[in-house]
């Protein structure tokens, strides 16, 4: 198996089945939030993230934003735990005995995609943990559902177009009921009406309880779905609040040359 889908698929272990609905997924002790102190990645001789403490509470829709180079998904792969940090601390709230990997999840910018069937790639994560058939027949049906794509379950999944393969991605993390979900670029390289529906979808997610939290250098996209932002650029945190105030009073320079396109590397 790829390690990129083997890390994807460490989402959430679904919790005991309700005795009311079988595909319905009980809360334990939250994991959030999620905290770095002072981390820091280098690679090749080069600091490649620079000193970033951040907080991420339950909630607000994080859009990590800025231009090509930043360290937006460098950032995002520490966070989920994809990569150690070279210097500093990346913890949840969770106690130690919580498996947190189990409760996270993350859709690659190129999602990996298994050779089988749109509904089979989305009924293999609940299979590894040990959901019952009928359970995980409802549980995919809904993900399915939500993601558009149930007149396509049946069809191979590595046959669908760019857009239809990234919804596929987000259903399949949505699937063991993450409590976050990590989002490297969902949109990019889509046409207009294939991003809408990632956005439209993602919205959904987070409406079902999940916390988002997303990479992007794309400002429509940002406008649309940040409650808050936190502009990365060379490597460090240059602003990070509301998405409202970031978007109509930036407070560096950088931030202000990238909202008018004018920012280079």
């Amino acid at each position: 198996m790829s390690p990129a889908l083997s890390m994807l698929e460490r989402a959430p272990a679904r919790p005991a089945e309700s005795p009311t609905n079988p595909s319905a997924p009980t809360r334990t002790t939250p994991i959030l939030p999620l905290r770095l102190e002072e981390v820091c990645y280098e690679a090749g001789g080069k600091r490649l993230i620079d000193r970033i403490s951040l907080t991420f509470g339950g909630g607000a829709r994080s859009v990590i934003l800025g231009p090509n180079g930043a360290g937006k998904s460098l950032l995002l792969r520490l966070c989920h735990g994809l990569i150690a940090p070279s210097a500093g601390h990346v913890s949840w709230a969770a106690p130690p005995a919580i498996a947190v990997q189990h409760r996270q999840a993350m859709v690659f910018q190129r999602p990996v995609l298994l050779r089988r069937s749109v509904e089979a790639n989305v009924a293999y994560p609940l299979r590894l943990r040990g959901v019952g058939a009928r359970a995980r027949a409802a549980r995919v049906a809904e993900a399915l559902a939500r993601a558009g794509l149930s007149a396509l379950a049946k069809q191979p999944a590595r046959s669908l177009s760019g857009g239809e393969q990234q919804r596929l991605a987000i259903a399949r993390a949505w699937v063991m009921d993450p409590e976050v979900l990590f989002l490297d670029e969902p949109t990019a390289n889509l046409d207009p009406a294939a991003a809408r529906a990632i956005e439209e979808l993602i919205e959904s997610v987070h409406r079902s309880g999940a916390k988002i939290i997303l990479t992007t250098h794309d400002l429509g996209l940002a406008q649309r779905l940040a409650d808050e932002v936190i502009f990365l650029h060379a490597g460090r945190v240059r602003e990070c609040k509301a998405a409202t105030g970031f978007f109509t009073q930036p407070e560096t320079a950088e931030a202000e040359a990238f909202l008018k396109g004018n920012l280079t590397w």
